[in-house]
């Protein structure tokens, strides 16, 4: 009977549900005992109205109700199938009707379906006799019809399997006869028909036969030895035909059920009363211990009021004549608090996403407790500052469900116990942890670790060197933590910045691609842009200002005296000037910042070293003492300006001061002294000679070598073609240009210019802007007019020859800053000298 009460209780729980529409309408199926492991019980597809794949997506489970799984489901095909064998007898024991109840739970939505499997008994069980060989001690003087209670055979099947008949073997004095209780419960006596001669016949063996009703039909048997006594004419008499014990199911082994107690009237041996169990099963043996002598039942075993809730026994007293008699014991089990609920784990959803709506299920789960009554009634709990809430549903099933939004970067997993109390006297409470893991979504953008960078490079740095690095943090993890770096496009400083600095995608190292000068860029910013490897990826910038450092890389330049290659400046100071006078001013710059600009100035070499001075730090030349007569009439100076760098960077300028006794002196127009020339005084005259000699000498020459020209070219005669010119113009006036043919008059000039009471005085040959041609065209009539052109005309690659021959001479840029405009006041020698109309040279 192990489960007999759980089951009667769970079918009755059933039945009011079902009534009050709470629990879904019950599968019922049959299945024979002793069925092989894998064998088919259903498929709850069709009675499920269910389509294929449906089972899996709601992801259906099989929950027993009993402790062991019996069947699994089968949720691709449906099939509902044995788990392990089912041995009918040992799981209901006499219940007619065996159950096994199993639920079915489907999600979104929750469904859960209760489903019933009948047992079905098998003929897999022979009687069987308690013992092999039953002794019967009977006095000779009993009368017939006296009834001698036998032992019945036990069949643990059910129905028409268990036993259906008995039979003696036969004999003259002893018939069988069968009666049933109204529990059912078959009995046998052996009654005797024919009066017991002890002289005659002292003892029988008989042979008792149970049969049951199953195919094939099992039997068995027992040997009954019966003695002939002699003459005992009392029978024990018990106290109370039947006693009735509650016992508590934890009662420690030695403990005293109850005591039965028989008389018996006779004397001597015949009074002494020996007690035994009496058609009882084997169990009853193992827990209860009875006293052949006392008569004192005790505990032997373990109860379980769960597994059964009752025990019924029969007690036989027996004395020394053979004589007995019966009494029947019933024990009703008592429940206690000992069992805790237990929680069972139906479906647990981990990981969970932690964008996860709220009431979204985690866990799904149910609570049993075998106990009745309160004992037997649980409550539930969860921890309250947990973002989940627990919900009750039927049949003591529990949804622990989302009740806030999830953070996985704040809590990565959740340790949820469960706590689960009966109501029992003594209340008795289960705890079970369940981890439930929070996946990550990609919800964080990356982090930079400062909010700015800055960065500090030297210029004239090698391109490709590391100038810093930055680094980004996400709180996601795997994947969506996957930072890569990414330079965000835009203009730095006029250029983009991708031509200035590259990154490193995966590190976040910053390089420079070029080499970069602090005159052209003190600093630039960059915008590095941070993005994850979620999808879709999150990002985040950062700006980063890169300052450039300056190098002491630029030499100081001056501004005045102009370091241009042009003619040393000059500066004019009167004679008649004290000590201290400002002379004049250098001014130099210098393209780096800071200490690298700080410029200091110093005279390092001077025709007279006493006679001038430079400020250090103003850059301004003054006058030591007063000038003198032995002072020469020109200065030259060389002034050194140094920065502040390190190493220092410098650059020298020439200053020529020129002593004049007064700035209306003619020497305001003198001519720049760009070259080299005596220093020696000379006077104006000597040099006037000179200039004209010298003009006069190259006349003569030109007209010696054009008139040798002309004679060669009259006598060569293998000339097979002449040049031509364009034809002849109206003759144009001296001073006009004709700016059709470009040709110059035939008049050519000569101009010296020279400034009066000049102590020295430069002149230089002009350069010819026509080059010397041969002799033309015979038959062309007119003479040309050709004109002084500008020094621009294409045939100044020819005058340069012609420079280069007269470097001693002034140039015309020195002689208007010194000698005033044009050459007014000045003496002019022309020359005019007509030439052949094909042969010219031009002198300006």
């Amino acid at each position: 009977m192990d489960g007999t009460f759980r089951i009667r209780k769970g079918l009755y729980l059933l039945f009011f549900l079902s009534l009050s529409g709470v629990v879904c309408v019950s599968l019922r199926y049959s299945l024979p005992e002793e069925k092989k492991s894998g064998s088919l019980v259903a498929n709850v597809l069709k009675d499920l109205k269910l389509g294929p794949g449906e089972l899996s997506a709601r992801r259906a489970q099989l929950v027993s109700k009993s402790n062991k799984q019996y069947f699994q489901l089968d949720i691709r095909s449906g099939n509902v199938i044995v788990n392990d064998k089912i041995d009918r007898e040992a799981l209901c024991g006499k219940i007619d009707t065996c159950l096994l109840l199993s639920e079915i739970v489907l999600q979104n939505p929750l469904k859960i379906y209760n489903i019933e499997i009948q047992i079905e008994d098998i003929n897999d069980n022979s009687p069987a006799f308690s013992q092999t060989e039953l002794d019967l001690s009977i006095p000779e003087n009993v009368p017939t019809n006296t009834r001698f209670p036998l032992e019945s055979a036990q069949d643990t099947d059910l129905g028409e399997n268990s036993i259906q008949n008995y039979t003696l073997s036969p004999n003259g004095n002893f018939a069988l006869d069968i009666h049933s209780d109204e529990f059912e419960t078959k009995y046998l006596d052996l009654v005797l028909e024919k009066p017991l001669d002890r002289e005659k016949e002292g003892q029988f063996g008989l042979t008792l036969t149970a049969v049951d009703g199953g195919v094939p039909q099992r039997t068995g048997t027992v040997l009954i030895k019966v003695n002939v006594l002699d003459s005992n004419d009392n029978f024990p008499q018990f106290t109370q035909s039947q006693y009735k014990v509650k016992l508590k199911e934890n009662s420690p082994r030695g403990s005293v059920v109850s005591k039965v107690e028989a008389k018996d009237l006779d004397f001597g041996s015949n009074a002494h009363i020996t007690y035994s169990y009496h058609q009882v099963p084997e169990k009853i043996r193992h827990l209860f211990h009875l006293n052949e002598n006392t008569g004192e039942i005790t505990v032997l075993g373990l109860f379980d009021y769960e597994k059964e809730t009752s025990y019924y026994m029969n007690i036989k007293a027996t004395d020394g004549g053979g004589l007995s008699g019966h009494c029947k014991v019933l024990v009703e089990i008592e429940d206690e608090n000992d069992n805790a609920p237990e929680i069972s784990v139906i479906s647990i959803t981990s990981p969970l996403a932690e964008d996860s709506p709220l009431d979204t299920l985690a866990v799904l789960f149910s609570v049993t407790d075998q106990d009745s009554g309160d004992n037997g009634r649980t409550s539930c709990s969860v921890e309250m500052n947990l973002p989940f809430l627990l919900k009750t549903t039927v049949n003591n099933y529990y949804q622990l469900v989302t009740q806030s939004p999830l953070d996985r970067e704040k809590v990565p997993e959740y340790n949820i116990t469960i706590t689960a109390t009966d109501r029992g006297s003594h209340r008795l409470t289960s705890r079970r942890t369940i981890m439930v893991l929070i996946s990550d979504v990609n919800d964080n953008s990356p982090l930079f670790e400062k909010a700015k960078y800055e960065m500090q490079l030297w210029e004239n740095n090698i391109p490709g060197l590391l100038m810093g690095s930055v680094h980004a943090v996400d709180l996601d993890v795997e994947q969506n933590a996957q930072v890569t770096y990414s330079l965000v496009p835009g203009n730095g400083s006029g250029a983009p910045v991708a031509s200035y600095v590259s990154i490193n995608s995966e590190t976040g190292n910053l390089y420079v691609l070029r080499s970069l000068d602090y005159e052209q860029i003190k600093e630039f910013q960059v915008t590095v842009r941070a993005s994850d490897g979620g999808t879709p990826p999150l990002s985040s910038e950062v700006v980063i200002r890169v300052v450039v450092l300056d190098e002491n890389d630029n030499a100081p330049f001056f501004l005045y005296p102009l370091q241009n290659s042009t003619s040393p400046c000059n500066d004019l100071v009167p004679k008649s000037v004290e000590a201290g006078y400002l002379v004049a001013k250098v001014v130099a710059v210098d393209g780096d910042s800071g200490q690298n600009s700080w410029l200091s100035y110093e005279l390092v070499k001077a025709t007279d070293p006493g006679l001038f001075s430079i400020g250090a730090q103003n850059g301004e030349v003054k006058t030591r003492r007063p000038l003198t007569e032995r002072d020469t009439n020109k200065q030259k100076l060389i002034i050194l300006v140094r920065d502040n760098g390190h190493p220092p960077q410098t650059s020298t300028a020439m200053l020529n001061i020129l002593p004049v006794d007064g700035f209306s002196d003619p020497y305001l127009n003198i001519a720049s002294v760009s070259h080299e020339a005596s220093e020696e005084d000379g006077s104006l005259t000597m040099y006037l000679v000179i200039c004209l000699a010298a003009v006069s000498f190259v006349f003569l020459i030109c007209i010696i070598l054009f008139v040798v020209i002309k004679m060669h070219k009259k006598e060569s005669s293998f000339i097979t073609a002449l040049p031509q010119f364009p034809p002849a113009l109206p003759e144009i006036p001296e001073t006009g240009v004709d700016s059709q043919s470009g040709s110059l008059s035939r008049t050519y000039r000569y101009d010296v210019c020279l400034t009066g009471g000049s102590l020295s005085s430069e002149f230089r040959f002009l350069r010819p802007l026509i080059p010397v041609f041969s002799m033309g065209d015979p038959h062309t009539s007119e003479n040309h007019r050709i004109s002084s052109v500008s020094q621009d005309t294409p045939e100044q690659a020819e005058g340069q020859n012609q420079r280069e021959l007269a470097r001693g001479a002034v140039s015309e840029d020195s002689a208007a800053r010194s000698g005033g405009p044009g050459c007014a006041g000045n003496q002019a020698i022309t020359a005019n000298a007509n030439i052949g109309q094909n042969d010219w040279l031009s002198y300006q």
